[in-house]
């Protein structure tokens, strides 16, 4: 069940990597090194950037599916593959804004923006009202 949901993510990548690649697009380690994440043009609306978790660092110790999800229904759902970065509208070469960042640890969704700060660093930011906080990632790839 994880194969299918893992090639689901990795194809997101291969749009961006027929064309003129964003420098967001790519492969990510999270800033705790807990998950990896694809960030590529949206599947259902290619303008747009998605990103889909691909690799969790321990799946024994820690959970593998959405238990945080405020959706009893969706609770079930396994975290690889899982949509954590949707609808990001872009705002110039590698800086996205105006999407959504679901957090599964938490189960809470942010208003969400990405920014490439370098080749190798992506600063993601989630914002609840006027509170924002962001973590940086390193490319993975």
């Amino acid at each position: 069940m994880i194969l299918p949901a893992l090639a689901s993510a990795l194809a997101l990548l291969a749009p961006a990597a027929m064309t003129g690649a964003d420098p967001a697009t790519g492969e990510w380690l999270t800033e705790d090194g807990a998950a990896k994440v694809a960030i590529a043009p949206c599947s259902y609306a290619p303008a747009r950037m998605c990103g889909a978790v691909t690799w969790l660092q321990d799946p024994v110790h820690k959970p593998t599916r959405d238990v945080m999800n405020p959706d009893k229904a969706l609770r079930g759902r396994p975290l690889v593959g899982l949509l954590v970065v949707r609808d990001m509208q872009s705002a110039g070469p590698g800086r996205w804004t105006g999407g959504k960042i679901y957090d599964a640890e938490s189960g809470k969704t942010y208003a969400g923006k990405l920014k490439a700060l370098s080749r190798n660093r992506l600063q993601v930011e989630g914002c609840v009202l006027m509170v924002c906080d962001s973590e940086t990632w390193t490319r993975a790839n």
